[in-house]
């Protein structure tokens, strides 16, 4: 449990509760899908198509896969720090946290040979950024879902730049079959995101993010659909 309270509840795909005090062996599983297949059917997807990914890693969970950390580096993937932890940072002592994003990024230097550039916590809290441009090096961060372009803030007197993710353009919505049950009907949700986007960009520019997990999207099924949307975007010009 590493301290924890509770087993993992959240993004399961199980739909299994958090137990209390014990491990919750399905569940972790369904976790271990990701290091175990997943991940490597998304990067051979990434790499037949030649596609560079942000790959935001949990430092303590990508520590216990170098195998997967030394292929990403080695594919040119970007490693961005997901967090030292995937947990809430909502109630954490700010001291706790510095020392997790101190940690985190120590790990990720270990595992790729350089300071992350990108942070993206999942579950921040007021005090995130602050530490990260605090901690210093960071070039940026992801804990925003307020637009659909990067934009610049002033923290401790330094600009930082966010750059917006979404939860919608997201397999998140797989988890537990909540939205998404084909693979086409990720690839018809996303198609529409483009579709618009793209035309509105003739005029300005625009950004779509595409959130991606090794243990949801990476199942066969729903990879066809992420497939088919890959080749789809690659037949465009100037994206």
């Amino acid at each position: 449990l590493h301290g924890d309270s509770e087993s993992e509840a959240m993004l399961t795909d199980t739909g299994l509760p958090a137990v209390s005090g014990a491990r919750s062996m399905l569940t972790e599983s369904s976790y271990e899908y990701g290091s175990r297949r997943g991940i490597w059917r998304l990067l051979q997807i990434l790499g037949e198509r030649e596609i560079k990914a942000s790959i935001w890693a949990v430092v303590m969970g990508l520590q216990r896969n170098p195998e997967a950390a030394k292929a990403i580096v080695e594919s040119g993937h970007e490693l961005v720090s997901h967090g030292w932890r995937w947990s809430d940072y909502q109630h954490v002592p700010e001291e706790v946290e510095r020392e997790h994003i101190k940690r985190a990024v120590e790990g990720l230097q270990e595992l790729s040979g350089k300071h992350p550039v990108g942070w993206m916590t999942g579950r921040p809290s007021p005090n995130t950024r602050r530490l990260l441009v605090e901690e210093g090096g960071f070039l940026y961060d992801r804990d925003s879902l307020n637009d659909e372009l990067p934009y610049w803030v002033e923290i401790l007197g330094k600009y930082h730049l966010v750059i917006p993710m979404s939860y919608e353009t997201n397999d998140n919505r797989f988890n537990e079959h909540a939205g998404f049950i084909t693979g086409e009907q990720f690839f018809t949700y996303m198609k529409d995101t483009f579709d618009m986007l793209y035309q509105e960009g003739e005029q300005t520019p625009r950004m779509m993010m595409l959130g991606l997990h090794d243990r949801l999207i990476g199942r066969p099924a729903r990879a066809a659909g992420l497939v088919h949307f890959l080749d789809y975007v690659l037949e465009h010009d100037k994206v």
